[in-house]
């Protein structure tokens, strides 16, 4: 089931570091920002990460938790983590079941080469559990504040 604006998320449940077990329902009442990445300790990633943990606390004021996710196992997500102290959970997507779910899982060409990648992309669940907007094949530079703004004006209109 793919997911649409404006819909509930469709079901899912996840392990994330700290021992927390994330699903489509474990964050009822709270807006979350998940946002998706190709690969731990990549420099595109670290920068995303690092900028989301500079905001974190600007989001947290916004009512928001974040959660980052990509397909990289649970010893990678804690050393990256550890590395750069973030104060987010991230999510071990080892099996590809939410990306496949959040359709972030696209054909890319890496030296020469076609492979299956994860297309960096941001996804505002509200409180309610429905998809209030989505950011897909972003580029880094601006796009934290983006989804802080949009964090903030659904703050706003709830």
């Amino acid at each position: 089931m793919a997911i649409v604006v404006n819909k509930p998320i469709p079901e899912f449940d996840a392990n994330a570091t700290g021992g927390l077990k994330v699903s489509n329902t474990s964050h009822l009442g709270h807006v979350l920002v998940m946002y998706f990445y190709p690969k731990d300790n990549t420099p595109g990633c670290t920068t995303e990460a690092m900028q989301f943990r500079d905001r974190y606390k600007d989001f947290e004021k916004a009512g928001a938790t974040v959660f980052g996710v990509s397909r990289d196992n649970m010893k990678s997500h804690d050393e990256f983590k550890a590395k750069l102290e973030l104060p987010f959970e991230l999510i071990a997507d080892t099996e590809e079941k939410m990306c496949h779910m959040f359709g972030v899982v696209k054909n890319k060409i890496m030296y020469g080469k076609k492979v299956k990648g994860i297309e960096r992309s941001t996804f505002l669940i509200g409180a309610d559990g429905i998809l209030k907007a989505e950011w897909r094949g972003l580029k880094v530079p601006g796009h934290v504040d983006d989804v802080l703004k949009a964090v903030k004006a659904l703050k706003k209109s709830a």
